[in-house]
Formats: C-alpha cells, sequence, structure tokens
C-alpha cells in the first residue's frame, strides 16, 4: 500500500507564519520527518509526496534522509485543493493508497485501525471519524448505523454540523482509478470537489465506511494549534542534555528538559520541563524557561528573560524580556523591556480575525504570534493575541493593540521639548552632610 502525503496545500489561515505547517520543527525535525516516522512504524514504507512549486526541494531533502523507505514525487503546480492534488498524482496512484493530510498530529494506532479495516475490503473506502465536543472548522461525517457514509460536509456553518463526526483526512482507497473518475465528473464552485466526488461515490452505491477514532489527534488549523503539537512532542520526547551542551554549577534544570548539541546554560538560568533547547542556543544569565517551552537553534535567551508556554523559531535573540504563551518565527529580535502580553484583563478568551471572521481561540491565555524576521524595540508591549507580519518592525515604547502586516513600523509619535536648564542642584544634599546624618 502507497501511503500518499498532500504537501501541495498553503495555510492561509495560518499568518503571519508563512512556513508551510508540514514543516515546522518539532525537537530538531520538520514534522513531516516525525509523520513519515509514525507511518513507517506502522508498517508503511512507499511513500507518494505531492509538494508544490516551493517546497518539492526540502521535501526530497527531508525524505531522502529517511532510510528504508520508497518515495515517489509529484508537483501540483497550484494550490487548488485535494483532488487536484491528486490528479497530478495520478501515474502514481495505482493498487491500494492511503491518503494522508501531514498537517494533523495523529499516532500509529490511526493507521492501524485504517490498515485493519482495509484488509478485510468490506467497502470501497475506509476514512477516520473523530468526536468532537465543540465546533470544529473542518468536514463533518453523516453515518448510518453500520457506520457507513451517507454524506460529508465540509466546513459547515457553526450550528449547521450534520454530526459531531468530524472527517480526519487519513482515508484508504480500494481503487484510486475510481475515485479519479469520480472526481473528473464532479461539478462544485467550493474548493470540496474531492468531498463532493465521496459524496457522489455513495449516491451510486459504493461503500465508504467510517471508523472511529478515539486516539490522539492535532490538527493544525490555526497558529495556536502549535501548542498542542508541542505538548504533544515535549510529552513524548525522553530527557537528553548533548554531551556537547555546557551548564554552569549555579543553573537549575528541573524536570524533563532536552537540550540539544553545544547548547550553553548560564549562572542562575532556570529551565523548568517540559522544555526544548535547540542546538546552540544560550540560556542567558537569571533567565526562566518553563511550562512547555520550545526553544530552537542558535537562539539567545538573553540576561534576565522569562519565557514561558512558547514556540520560540531558530536565530532569535531576547534581552531581559518577557514571552507568555507566544509564537515566534525564525530571526526575530527583541529589545530589552519587551513584553507579550498573554492575558486579558476581563481573563476571557482571545479572539482572533482570520478571512474577515473572528475566531475564537478557546485560549484564554495567548500572547503575540510573530512573523519570520521581526523587530520589536525596547519596552515595546504586544496585546494578548496581536500579530505581527514578517520583516515588520515595532518600535520603542510601542504598546501594540491591533495586528501589524508584513513589512511595516509601528512607531511612537513622543512629542517633548527642550529648554535651558535654569536648575541648581545643592551639592552638599547630594554627598551627605555630616551635620545632617543621623546620630
Amino acid at each position: 500500500m502507497k501511503a500518499v502525503f498532500l504537501c501541495g496545500g498553503r495555510g492561509r489561515r495560518m499568518l503571519p507564519l508563512t512556513e508551510d505547517k508540514f514543516l515546522l520543527d518539532f525537537l530538531g525535525k520538520p514534522l513531516l520527518e516525525h509523520q513519515i516516522e509514525i507511518a513507517c512504524d506502522a508498517g508503511l514504507r512507499h511513500f507518494v509526496f505531492i509538494g508544490n512549486p516551493e517546497n518539492t526541494a526540502r521535501v526530497e531533502q527531508i525524505t531522502s534522509r529517511i532510510p528504508g523507505i520508497e518515495v515517489d514525487l509529484a508537483l501540483q503546480k497550484e494550490s487548488l485543493g485535494i483532488a487536484d492534488a491528486l490528479k497530478s498524482a495520478e501515474p502514481f496512484l495505482h493498487g491500494q493508497v492511503l491518503i494522508v493530510n501531514p498537517n494533523d498530529v495523529i499516532v500509529k494506532s490511526a493507521y492501524l485501525k485504517i490498515l485493519a479495516e482495509a484488509e478485510k475490503a468490506t467497502a470501497s473506502a475506509f476514512m477516520l471519524g473523530y468526536q468532537v465536543q465543540e465546533y470544529f472548522p473542518g468536514g463533518y461525517l453523516q453515518v448510518d448505523s453500520r457506520n457507513e457514509l451517507l454524506h460529508i460536509a465540509e466546513k459547515p456553518s457553526p450550528g449547521e454540523e450534520p454530526s459531531n463526526l468530524v472527517n480526519i483526512l487519513i482515508h484508504c482507497h480500494n481503487k484510486p482509478e475510481e475515485l479519479l473518475r469520480y472526481i473528473e465528473t464532479t461539478r462544485t464552485t467550493r474548493d470540496d470537489v474531492y468531498e463532493c466526488a465521496l459524496d457522489d461515490m455513495v449516491k451510486e452505491g459504493h461503500k465508504i465506511k467510517v471508523i472511529p477514532y478515539d486516539d490522539f489527534w492535532a490538527p493544525i488549523k490555526y497558529p495556536w494549534h502549535i501548542f498542542r503539537a508541542m505538548e504533544y512532542f515535549l510529552d513524548g520526547a525522553q530527557a537528553h542534555i548533548a554531551p556537547t551542551a555546557r551548564i554552569s554549577e549555579r543553573a537549575s534544570i528541573e524536570g524533563k528538559v532536552v537540550l540539544g548539541a553545544n547548547v550553553k546554560v548560564l549562572e542562575n538560568a532556570v529551565i523548568r520541563g517540559p522544555a526544548y533547547v535547540g542546538t546552540g542556543s544560550v540560556i542567558g544569565n537569571n533567565a526562566l524557561v518553563r511550562g512547555y517551552s520550545h526553544i530552537g537553534s542558535n537562539s539567545v535567551i538573553g540576561y534576565s528573560t522569562e519565557v514561558k508556554h512558547s514556540y520560540i523559531g531558530d536565530n532569535c535573540w531576547f534581552h531581559s524580556n518577557y514571552i507568555g504563551d507566544s509564537i515566534i518565527d525564525d530571526d526575530c529580535s527583541f529589545g530589552a523591556g519587551a513584553v507579550l502580553a498573554n492575558l486579558r484583563l476581563d481573563e476571557g478568551n482571545i479572539q482572533i480575525e482570520v478571512q474577515d471572521s473572528l475566531v475564537d481561540t478557546g485560549c484564554d491565555k495567548l500572547g503575540a504570534i510573530v512573523g519570520r524576521g521581526c523587530r520589536i524595540g525596547v519596552n515595546a508591549s504586544l496585546m494578548p493575541g496581536v500579530r505581527v507580519g514578517p520583516d515588520s518592525f515595532v518600535g520603542p515604547q510601542v504598546c501594540l493593540r491591533g495586528d501589524l502586516a508584513a513589512n511595516k513600523i509601528a512607531l511612537l509619535q513622543s512629542q517633548y521639548q527642550t529648554e535651558d536648564n535654569k536648575t541648581r542642584l545643592d551639592e552638599g544634599k547630594r554627598r551627605g552632610r555630616p551635620e545632617q546624618s543621623e546620630n
């Protein structure tokens, strides 16, 4: 069986983060590499990766260093959805195929469940269904008493879901050629050709079985979903300190902590796990890293900085900052005293506007989301849930209350005047007079 990984889409809801979600780094490896390892652990060895013109080289680089797998690469020239991706890979889609969304973090049992059902060959296709307790922006499944698919509704509005069963995109198709035929004849005005093709298959008598799944699942749809994936990988990691890491005798390492090669932890620094610090990073004097924090490579958590439950990329610099529940992309620099606030005064959930809709993040603690290459000036304050676009600057003392687009500068227009200084200080007061000192 071939596992078909859909790597051609672009995460428009992830702004200001521009990296493909499956290329996000966890514990020193891109998510795609973790996903391949999980699939291999379930017994899969033959993979088809459908990339786009911007990421195909990176996908090829990642897959080339994983031994024991067979790889086919297909190119999706434009991000036109799942159906178009499968059409791009048509020459490779023969025999049983397992279509996988690599942006969803799942565990080995997901593969084992669907592969076990596929061996029985009791249906044309198989898919996983996950029961949710609150609205999720995905596809919803309507099934009959035998867990056979009746209808799939792609991203219905809140309150219009046909069930509480959400589609997890790990689908097994016994005859992909038949699926492609339905894709060719399906007509829809929305970006749901694949889902409509499945509906058409059901209408014409094809049996699609939905397999209940209740193990771990962490879809990454929005930036704040990174936290759950980060927590999952940190929980599953083993405490490890690389032999080349240098830790001061006056530093404190507590709990499950992973320190990469050449990490430096200086005097009076404290790291409370679960936490990860990537290769070559420095945890400076009096710094505190705690509460599920993930720090990339070659970053400097400088003097007296506190990092709490945050995801930080590579090559970032901090000095006397507070970074709480925040996501910071690569190559960012923070001036002394800059603060990322993470809690509203009314302690309510933080809402963020995504594609002209206000989305409840479900988080009462959420700091800033900062894109690649940003600079934050001294004593700047970023309010909860604020997003800063790539290559933007937030000037000194600015209190940023709303989002800042890419390639912009936010400056505080402070005004002051200068005059001649006519004040004369009493040097005696300054130095202290003996006759005025206390007995």
